[in-house]
């Protein structure tokens, strides 16, 4: 396991820990944080995240964690041993949104 995988598996725990259990925003929903992919440099990392529920809550979830960014950020330098924490940016993981529309688009074909 190379050293960027070890930190974005370190991170995504951590930040999964630091959502479910520290933030207290009521538009934040139900965060699953899906994957942690740091950028080579160490100086970035895209946090994939999913939300239960319809497309605008995704949205307020979204925003929740970009106005927590903060704080999570500095939880994150408490915890984990790293020069720099790197800077994080948010992204909704809609993979299992996909794969539900393609086994959606198979049942119906199936169907005819």
């Amino acid at each position: 396991m190379s050293r960027v995988n070890k930190i974005d598996s370190i991170l995504l725990r951590e930040i999964s820990v630091i959502i479910s259990q520290e933030i207290n925003d009521p538009k934040l929903g139900f965060p699953t944080v899906t994957e942690v992919d740091v950028s080579p440099d160490l100086n970035s990392a895209k946090v994939y995240v999913s939300f239960l529920g319809k497309n605008y809550k995704k949205r307020d979830g979204l925003d929740a964690l970009r106005r927590s960014k903060g704080y999570i950020k500095s939880e994150l330098a408490k915890r984990v041993r790293m020069r720099k924490i790197p800077d994080l940016t948010f992204v909704v993981d809609d993979t299992l949104d996909k794969a539900d529309r393609i086994e959606e688009i198979l049942h119906k074909d199936t169907e005819l």
